[in-house]
């Protein structure tokens, strides 16, 4: 089956647009407010977060080592493969290999699945020591006000990460599905182009919960 198909069909233009480029931008521009929203979600969340450090310095640095640094290390790694591999099937989706679009989008689904089961198997391990959030934390190890604060904005803050990667990928299958269908090609590569913008964006907000969460100790 060759690489290269037949011409396809060009998008679908709302009727709003004057032509597809208008409508690129247009779609580029709610993009990036969507991720600002987001962004300024996260920013009081990180204020939250530094205001209760302040109060609970000790407590704070101490819970940090509670956390399991391998899997939080190990999803760096795999989220830095997953960006890497959702930007070059743009590139590739730009210059019409569909292939390697597919196997590249295929790659960042696998790992945005082994994040969330690398989350979960630590998740998991917290609850077998009494870790939960709230007024539910027993853990017996680190009793006091400050852990249970530090461990609630954990599973708050991670929690919420995890829902936004599970939006992601399922975005990032969708688009996989419509390159698939020859939908999104490089006639109109805006649904790939956005859907990526969403996973760098996931992507780098685990890059500041990392350090948080697992480095911080002082």
């Amino acid at each position: 089956m060759s690489d290269q198909p037949p011409p396809p069909a060009g998008p679908r233009l709302g009727v709003q647009f004057q032509d597809t480029a208008k409508q690129a931008h247009a779609a580029h521009f709610g993009m990036w407010l969507f991720l600002a929203s987001e962004l300024l979600l996260f920013a009081g969340l990180f204020g939250l977060y530094t205001a209760y450090r302040t109060r609970y310095a000790a407590a704070f640095a101490e819970a940090v080592h509670h956390n399991e640094l391998w899997i939080g290390a190990t999803n760096v790694v795999i989220l830095i493969v997953s960006s890497f591999t959702v930007a070059w099937a743009v590139h590739c989706l730009r210059k019409g290999r569909r292939r390697a679009v597919l196997w590249l989008l295929a790659i960042t689904l696998v790992c945005g699945l082994g994040f969330l089961g690398f989350k979960s198997l630590e998740y998991g391990i917290h609850f077998r020591d009494g870790v939960f959030p709230g007024r539910y934390y027993a853990y017996q190890e680190l009793p006091g006000h400050g852990a249970q604060v530090f461990f609630t904005l954990y599973y708050f803050m991670t929690g919420l990460h995890a829902l936004h990667m599970i939006g992601g990928l399922a975005a990032i299958g969708w688009i996989t599905a419509r390159v698939a269908r020859r939908k999104t090609t490089a006639a109109y590569p805006v649904p790939l182009e956005l859907g990526a913008l969403y996973w760098h964006l996931v992507d780098s907000i685990w890059i500041f919960l990392w350090p948080m969460f697992y480095l911080t100790t002082g």
